[in-house]
């Protein structure tokens, strides 16, 4: 353990890499708003979770135009995404502690690990959208409601392969986000949104051109193709700015080109099995009560759908913003403590004030979500919820069943907005601890209240009452579980008992 004197304050003169030194030096003379700042990078992570919020929106007003009783059936896309999910905050999240780490790291291993993550989850995207093909019946069986399933099952085929074009975009977003380029989860957000409206107005809108009539399967189509131009137009933007970094950076002359390696996946797999696992047992947990919810009939099925879009679409796009905002820069602050006191040491001390550097990104997340989220929540419950379930889902009882949704756990996604941001200072800094604080609140809450439904024989008029708790009570839960893991944290690393992995470098 290291003595109050041997700790180095994080304020001090860094002695780095010269391509981290002049990343300092341009952002001192930048100001803010430059894209390694906070405020900057805050700026393009908006934009680019703001464009695919605002397409999920207004695919479904393009289907409740086509039909509104396949409006359900768009969900099933969000269901096959919760399974790209889990592949998805395995590896990719592992950026922000890996990747993130430009202290520690020389720029030639950060981009060789972001190669491999890239790569990797390419390969097991492919792998997890082959297996949702061929298992189309089944996925539809659980996730669609009987009265429109045998439509649905086309619409399941072709977005099988969103998982495919997910995981490419969030390996290279995440790895881009890590190495201070929002720049390039903005072109993969603007290329998917231009090209999708532009299709869907001349294609599915009341103003199409030609006399044929729109339909899901069309619509689903259109979308898939829209994902993957969006998602290699990012991989060759960041294969530029990879080959500029080469240009640029000393660290790389006369160096061999950095590529994909099994050694890099080993030094990613270490926190990326933890983030993995987390993943794999809440969205797990999550579809088994789905799997419930659809199975209350499609009125209510569509209804929790909407719910679904209004809450996870535009107005969860701040919470979102911030936390990937906090967690590279979460990310860059953890590294830069570790090359102080040494990055082959498991255990350190640091001092209140090094703490409170560290975590700054996530608290100041923190204030300007609660900022947001409360007047947010206040203004749809007494004024927006309703008309905009009708106008996303064409249905007046669907309408009156989504805002009796929103006006019972609504105030509970505060709490979620507060969980979120400050889980990013375990995620980004000790992920075990991530995984930790995830299993108490889904083996202590989730779990027992999902047993419950299960066997509780629901109905549509009764079934909200068990899922209200389960969906809003496990926020308000998580939120508890959250802080009291992030004191934890800081009381063991204050007084240097807490356990963080080696830095393994490639």
């Amino acid at each position: 353990m290291l003595s109050s004197k041997d700790v180095v304050e994080l304020t001090e003169p860094t002695p780095g890499h010269a391509d981290d030194d002049s990343e300092q030096h341009t952002s001192q003379y930048n100001g803010i708003w430059c894209r390694d700042r906070f405020c900057g990078a805050l700026a393009f992570n908006f934009v680019g979770f703001v464009l695919p919020a605002l397409y999920n929106t207004l695919s479904k007003l393009w289907v409740a135009n086509i039909d509104s009783s396949m409006v359900v059936t768009v969900d099933s896309y969000t269901y096959i995404g919760v399974v790209a999910e889990v592949i998805n905050e395995g590896l990719p999240r592992a950026a922000w502690v890996i990747i993130g780490d430009k202290f520690s790291r020389s720029l030639p291993s950060r981009i060789e690990l972001t190669q491999t993550l890239v790569l990797f989850q390419g390969i097991m995207g492919l792998v997890v959208s082959v297996i949702i093909l061929g298992a189309a019946k089944q996925f539809a069986a659980g996730f669609v409601p009987e009265e429109v399933r045998r439509a649905s099952l086309t619409y399941v085929r072709i977005s099988s392969f969103s998982v495919f074009s997910a995981a490419l975009e969030v390996a290279v977003t995440n790895a881009a986000r890590a190495l201070d380029h929002p720049d390039v989860p903005f072109l993969i957000s603007a290329t998917r949104f231009a090209i999708n409206i532009v299709l869907d107005l001349l294609i599915l809108s009341r103003f199409h051109v030609g006399s044929s009539k729109p339909t899901v399967n069309i619509q689903a189509t259109i979308r898939l193709g829209c994902d993957f131009a969006a998602a290699f137009a990012g991989l060759a933007y960041f294969a530029f700015i990879v080959f500029g970094l080469r240009r640029k950076s000393s660290d790389l002359q006369g160096l061999p080109v950095p590529r994909s390696s099994l050694k890099a996946l080993k030094v990613l797999l270490r926190p990326g099995v933890l983030t993995f696992a987390e993943s794999a047992v809440r969205n797990t947990f999550y579809l088994w009560l789905v799997s419930n919810i659809v199975s209350m009939g499609a009125d209510y099925a569509t209804a929790w759908g909407t719910f679904n879009t209004i809450r996870w679409g535009l107005v969860m796009v701040p919470v979102q913003t911030l936390e990937a905002t906090s967690n590279v820069f979460t990310g860059h602050k953890w590294g830069q403590w570790r090359k102080k006191v040494g990055i082959d040491l498991q255990k350190a001390k640091a001092s209140w004030k090094q703490l409170r550097d560290i975590a700054t990104p996530a608290l100041t997340a923190v204030a300007i979500a609660l900022a947001v989220e409360v007047p947010l929540c206040i203004f749809l419950s007494l004024f927006g919820c309703k008309p905009f379930a009708y106008y996303l889902s064409g249905s007046d009882s669907v309408a009156s069943i989504t805002a009796h949704m929103w006006r019972t756990i609504d105030w509970c996604y505060i709490f979620y907005a507060l969980s979120t941001e400050l889980a990013t200072i375990l995620l980004s800094t000790v992920p075990r601890w991530y995984l930790y604080q995830s299993l108490v609140s889904n083996m202590f809450y989730v779990l027992p209240w999902a047993i419950v439904c299960q066997a509780a024989h629901l109905n549509s008029s009764d079934a909200w009452s068990y899922h209200a708790f389960v969906f809003g009570g496990s926020l308000v839960f998580s939120f508890f579980d959250v802080l009291l893991f992030v004191l934890l944290w800081a009381w063991k690393l204050s007084r240097g008992t807490l356990s963080f992995d080696k830095v393994r470098l490639v």
